[in-house]
């Protein structure tokens, strides 16, 4: 069982406690991926209108979360 399926499952349980912080867990972990993809996107030449609609979320709301990391340009 991967760490993340062993969070994603502990989420679910009867204690409170075990299922809050499997929620925290998992919150870091999505937000670890996003914007693992975000860069990717940007290195690849992807606009903030693309991101934001793939993410569901505003131009702006993407923006303001991710402008300030560093991309690699010319990718």
């Amino acid at each position: 069982m991967t760490e993340a399926t062993k969070i994603a499952s502990q989420a679910s349980s009867s204690d409170p406690r075990v299922g809050l912080r499997a929620v925290a867990a998992l919150r870091r972990l999505v937000e670890q991926l996003e914007t693992l993809q975000v860069t990717n996107a940007r290195n690849l030449g992807w606009s903030w209108q693309e991101i934001a609609q793939e993410l569901n979320v505003s131009k702006q709301a993407v923006h303001k979360k991710h402008a300030d990391r560093r991309f690699l340009p010319g990718r």
